[in-house]
């Protein structure tokens, strides 16, 4: 809503184009800064795509569902309002088979009461309650991550990193202990508590095989210049 920075604009079209959504609607765009932020970096083919419109009204005529955003304040809101991740859940519900408006306000004034009006329920950021509002730019970016990001998929890629068998980890073990006991820091009356420390240091790191073959190789490397055997 009647954004007035050129910055803004196209920080809030680049964060668009970085999370896949090309729909963007400007209600009285400042002229000047919708004119500058037209050749913004990256978000040069949303900016190509979006429409401006005199209302917001207009703007969301074919959507079903319109979720506006603001910070709670000193303002008597009549709306439900959610936390971005509730209410990220619900519009990612929502959206996969109706069409959905995210709206903003100006970097100014916010929402106005008659904009909301307009809205089915309101989304908040969950900012400290003593710096509440977020750059608008910053604001898409966070709220579209939200409607995006897939814990699933975050998990899955985790998992698909293997990770270091006992094995591999017993040959970084014998390695270390025997350079701790080569260079003086191990003694014969605690080389039992000292190689424990070490076996669980190397479990308290959690290592992928790609990391603790890293790491063999480096203690070999260190055996290797003290003349001991790798």
């Amino acid at each position: 809503m009647a954004p007035r920075n050129p910055l803004n604009i196209g920080a809030a079209a680049r964060a668009m184009s970085n999370f896949g959504f090309f729909d963007l609607r400007l209600v009285r765009p400042y002229d000047v800064a919708w004119q500058e932020a037209r050749s913004a970096v990256g978000a040069v083919a949303v900016l190509e795509r979006a429409k401006v419109f005199d209302g917001l009204a207009d703007a969301v005529a074919d959507c079903a569902l319109v979720v506006g955003t603001a910070s709670l304040g000193r303002r008597e809101l009549r709306h439900p309002v959610r936390r971005l991740e509730a209410g990220g859940r619900l519009i990612r519900k929502f959206g996969a088979s109706e069409a959905t408006a995210l709206v903003f306000g100006s970097e100014k004034f916010g929402l106005s009461n008659d904009d909301l009006s307009l809205c089915h329920w309101l989304l908040r950021i969950p900012t400290r309650e003593a710096h509440e509002s977020m750059n608008l730019g910053q604001a898409v970016a966070v709220c579209l991550y939200e409607l995006v990001r897939d814990p699933r998929e975050a998990a899955r890629a985790v998992r698909e990193t293997r990770r270091a068998t006992a094995a591999e980890l017993s040959r970084i073990e014998e390695l270390f202990v025997g350079l701790l006991k080569d260079s003086g820091y191990s003694q014969p009356a605690t080389a039992g508590s000292t190689r424990l420390k070490v076996r669980r240091l190397l479990r308290r790191m959690d290592l992928g095989a790609a990391d603790a073959a890293v790491w063999t190789g480096m203690l070999r490397q260190l055996a290797w210049k003290l003349g001991r055997p790798a």
